[in-house]
């Protein structure tokens, strides 16, 4: 039940970047979890890109664009590790979207929320962390 959520300020990425910064956020996601690439899993990792409209980000210091990114998954499903490369890795890729550098880098928050097991439903139905691995397992290419 991955899900990712992009919010920037209207104009702040590339033309390019714009039309793929979702599919590219959501499978930076889904590598980072371990779930398998496949047609199944790439359905369930939602990705929203939320355009906020001129004006409604500013900081007291400067007008320059910010990009907040929020990332719910099972609790459990990354290990310290595998946290910190979503993080290093989806920041790359918002900076890339919107064509800045590196030295940009402190201008994209990430924040991993963790979803307490039982708390998410699909398809009218409790869906359990449990579920989500042994499904996993029985849709590996590379197992």
């Amino acid at each position: 039940m991955p899900m990712i959520r992009l919010t920037v300020p209207a104009g702040a990425l590339t033309e390019e970047g714009r039309g793929r910064v979702q599919r590219d956020l959501a499978a930076v996601l889904l590598r980072w979890e371990g779930a398998p690439d496949t047609a199944f899993f790439r359905a369930q990792a939602w990705s929203y890109l939320v355009e906020l409209p001129e004006g409604a980000q500013r900081t007291p210091e400067d007008d320059a664009p910010r990009f907040l990114v929020e990332v719910t998954v099972p609790q459990g499903a990354l290990s310290e590790r595998r946290k910190a490369g979503l993080v290093e890795e989806v920041t790359r890729t918002v900076l890339s979207a919107a064509g800045l550098t590196p030295d940009d880098a402190l201008r994209v928050w990430v924040l991993v929320h963790e979803q307490p097991d039982g708390t998410w439903g699909a398809g009218g139905a409790v869906i359990r962390h449990a579920d989500l691995v042994a499904l996993a397992k029985g849709q590996r290419t590379d197992a």
